[in-house]
């Protein structure tokens, strides 16, 4: 079939909007037409790194939209369906089968290649193949494949348009303090970088019960932002030592840190904001080696943790946090800026420039 996409090519780190093929979904796929999918960082990465992904490539990766076809092996959802369309993963190494499928062994690529498992991409033009599967999925268009994997069935009443994000960054925020961190009750967390990542950690934090919950950035209305959604303390990077200010906010630093901006001398902030026993996560990696204290984690039982999508199991997590969308328990639509197909690029560039929190990009 015919559809609309936002194709990466070789050379540019801009979206062309094209006319390209999709294929018929296969046994175990499911065609989704697209009613809005989110704009993340990875993303704006892998336009902006030549030899992140092959290209041409169909990017996106937080799509949401309705069940149109299914495939003969289909039984999680029918046409008409409601979905949202998170990470894929293979469903048989050891990590899969150990309820922990966002550590897959092959999750580079099931969801950085560009091609389905067998080397086949469902997407071309004419004679050339073009790269799909992003993710499983290649949301950056208005009719995408994905599988009975990362196909997410949500509820009807919902606002759709508004659930994409939820597939990849709200859930690697939310998650992150929920399902990695583990916060519960009366602890502290430490929060760097208001994004939207950053911002879905707050709010979680919030619904866990943190009895302080402390916000680090450079920009002041996202501060202001982080104090709406339910953080108690904000501190200025700009203005103070974000560690002396936590130390003075707590008397001996927090029980959790979490960094989402993947610089080395803000996570090194993180790991010195701990208090004793406590753990910093991190959702991304600065360009070169972390010089990290080993001493000042070993002595008082601090941790380091990397974290991927949240750690959720996404056909749980999804669900469960739509439900507390809808209780008015998290408000993540207040991150959100909406942008017709054709202004794709520019949901981008605002989104890089830091103009706009969660871009959601809508298909007419």
């Amino acid at each position: 079939m015919k559809i609309e996409a936002a194709v990466l090519r070789a050379g540019s780190a801009e979206l062309s909007r094209e006319r390209i093929e999709l294929e018929e979904p296969r046994a175990n796929e499911i065609l989704v037409r697209l009613v809005a999918t989110g704009v993340c960082h990875t993303d704006i990465k892998m336009a902006e790194t030549p030899d992140r992904v092959p290209r041409p490539i169909v990017l996106g990766h937080e799509g949401a939209g309705i069940v149109e076809r299914i495939g003969a092996s289909v039984t999680k959802v029918v046409p008409g369906d409601h979905v949202v369309m998170s990470y894929d993963y293979c469903g048989t190494c050891p990590s899969c089968l150990d309820n922990a499928p966002v550590y897959c062994h092959d999750m580079g690529p099931y969801n950085f290649g560009g091609r389905r498992p067998d080397g086949t991409s469902p997407i071309s033009k004419g004679d050339e193949t073009i790269g799909g599967s992003f993710f499983g999925q290649s949301s950056f268009a208005d009719f995408a494949l994905c599988t009975e994997r990362n196909a997410v069935k949500v509820r009807k009443d919902a606002p759709l348009e508004l659930l994409g994000p939820l597939g990849c960054g709200i859930q690697t925020g939310a998650g992150a303090v929920l399902n990695a961190l583990r916060l519960t009750p009366g602890k502290t967390i430490a929060v760097f970088g208001a994004g939207s990542v950053g911002l879905s950690a707050v709010m979680a934090a919030r619904l866990a019960g943190a009895s302080r919950i402390i916000v680090v950035d450079l920009v002041t209305e996202r501060l202001a932002m982080a104090s709406e959604l339910g953080a108690t303390h904000i501190v200025n990077a700009k203005d103070s030592d974000a560690r002396d200010e936590i130390m003075g906010i707590t008397g001996y630093g927090v029980d959790f840190s979490f960094d989402t901006t993947g610089v080395a001398a803000v996570q090194q902030q993180a790991l010195a904001a701990l208090a004793p026993r406590g753990t910093c996560g991190f959702v991304a990696t600065p360009p070169g080696p972390l010089p990290v204290n080993m001493m000042h984690l070993m002595a008082f039982g601090r941790k380091l943790v990397g974290i991927i999508e949240g750690e959720a199991v996404s056909d749980t997590f999804i669900p469960m946090l739509i439900d507390f969308h809808m209780q008015g328990r998290f408000p993540f639509d207040k991150l959100v800026k909406f942008y017709d197909f054709d202004r794709i690029n520019e949901a981008i560039h605002d989104s890089n420039a830091g103009r706009t929190i969660k871009p959601i990009v809508r298909f007419s």
